[in-house]
């Protein structure tokens, strides 16, 4: 394994982030006891009313979670004490499919982040969750009329059980694969369902937003898609969550099923506090002519460990991936993609850069595999690091594992600093240090923020300039 690490004094302060750290007042109807038990396991059953199939599920998945030890990889997770979590806080809210039903207090942090604002002129539908559960959800009658469905997973297991039975954490992500996936399938709660049908192309995008505002809890929202035979999705998930004393996790799970000559973008902008392990699996099974196309902004975890990952299964199935992540003072994002080749003509991209200012450590983790049978494959990886200060770090970790002669490989990585004579260059037509900081950082993600739809490129550039405040000093 190639493996490159450049370490360079911190000289940046801290940023403000209040719009997105400042914890709302409780709303909590229910909570289980802190830790982990099979109790704690069952009583999350007993509250949805779940059918007996799903409880089994839950307790095998628990009972390997209690077998696992703790990845020894990546970032150290040992300030992480699974024991003293709260895995399920239900809020005193019932799901609405009208936003001014939603309890004004909710209701209130959705509207700062605007969220109703965004569904009014970008989207197509809209689904928020507070901490467990789904409050509010709506679909374009439009679209139901084509037969697509958008639903809160949980409603999902009642109304769609062979489906769900077919698809949930079955093939995608069995629920053996790793220890938090094992963790997700014991205590997952709320999320999203779509079922886009043969031929039907979803114009604007859908979305779902999830908000971790209890103190000390873990948020495990499932989403699963199914979309068919030449059908075409665009899904947007975006995450918050406020600062507190005490570590929270998120450790949701998606799954994605591209069926032949589908196309589905999903697209990702994950700004959890400093205080959240952010420890999320997402994964996709591409089938023939299929597509699958992966943007992923990380942001604000204290540690982050993602890897979207693409099967590609079908002869001549493509994933191409995007992703942005930004490390400050007292965060690691260690992030990346997988990708498996496993069909003839299968193509995939990884385009990942990374920002690291405060001491922040920024860490590529990469992994493509192809296998024999994947005769023909294309792959093109390109991994950019930004440093912004002498003491942050910038590591890079890509694997290739190829059993076949007949593939065409492309990979290159650089890392860098802002240059003096970039920043002088913009000075000099009137721009002060610190924005012309941020032009060159505007620059960097570029590619990033024009794939995404408009409300969401504004996002993340707003984003990126609240961690770039105080830049010079």
């Amino acid at each position: 394994m190639d493996t490159k690490s450049i370490q360079v004094t911190s000289t940046v302060p801290d940023v403000s982030r209040e719009l997105f750290d400042t914890p709302n007042k409780d709303n909590i109807k229910f909570q289980v006891e802190k830790g982990l038990t099979e109790d704690v396991v069952r009583t999350i059953s007993s509250q949805k009313n779940e059918p007996a199939w799903m409880l089994e599920k839950r307790l095998a998945a628990f009972t390997l979670y209690e077998k696992e030890k703790m990845p020894t990889w990546g970032p150290d997770l040992s300030d992480l004490d699974l024991n003293e979590l709260t895995y399920f806080v239900r809020p005193d809210a019932t799901e609405v499919t009208s936003w001014d039903d939603v309890p004004d207090e909710i209701k209130k942090t959705f509207d700062r982040l605007g969220i109703p604002e965004a569904e009014k002129h970008a989207l197509a539908g809209v689904g928020a969750q507070y901490d467990s559960d789904v409050v509010y959800h709506n679909l374009q009658q439009s679209l139901k009329d084509k037969g697509v469905v958008f639903e809160n997973m949980d409603v999902a297991v009642e109304k769609y059980p062979e489906l769900v039975q077919k698809y949930f954490m079955t093939q995608c992500v069995p629920i053996n694969d790793h220890k938090f996936v094992m963790l997700h399938g014991a205590v997952w709660s709320g999320g999203t369902f779509i079922y886009v049908p043969k031929g039907v192309k979803v114009e604007l995008p859908l979305q779902a937003y999830f908000r971790m505002n209890t103190k000390g809890s873990g948020q495990f929202e499932h989403t699963l898609i199914i979309v068919d035979e030449g059908a075409e999705l665009q899904y947007i998930e975006g995450c918050s969550a406020p600062r507190y004393n005490v570590n929270s996790l998120h450790a949701g799970c998606v799954e994605i099923f591209v069926h032949k000559h589908a196309r589905v973008r999903y697209s990702s902008i994950e700004n959890w506090s400093k205080n959240t392990y952010n420890l999320n699996t997402k994964r996709a099974l591409v089938d023939e002519e299929g597509v699958i196309e992966w943007i992923n902004g990380n942001m604000g975890s204290g540690v982050t460990m993602l890897y979207p990952a693409s099967i590609l299964r079908g002869r001549g199935a493509r994933s191409d991936s995007l992703g942005i992540a930004f490390a400050g003072e007292g965060q690691e994002q260690d992030t990346g993609s997988k990708v498996i080749h496993a069909a003839p003509n299968t193509t995939s991209t990884i385009r990942a850069k990374s920002i690291s200012k405060d001491g922040g450590i920024s860490t590529y983790r990469g992994y493509v595999q192809v296998t024999k049978a994947a005769t023909n494959a294309k792959v093109g990886v390109e991994c950019d690091a930004l440093l912004l200060d002498e003491g942050s770090v910038s590591n890079t970790h890509p694997y290739m594992n190829i059993d076949t002669d007949d593939v065409s490989i492309a990979h290159e990585a650089t890392v860098g600093k802002i240059g003096d004579d970039e920043i002088f260059y913009l000075m000099s037509r009137g721009l002060s240090e610190e924005r012309a900081m941020q032009m060159v950082v505007s620059g960097f993600i570029e590619p990033i923020v024009k794939a995404l739809p408009l409300e969401y490129a504004l996002e993340l550039n707003k984003l990126i300039s609240l961690e770039m405040e105080g830049s010079v000093g």
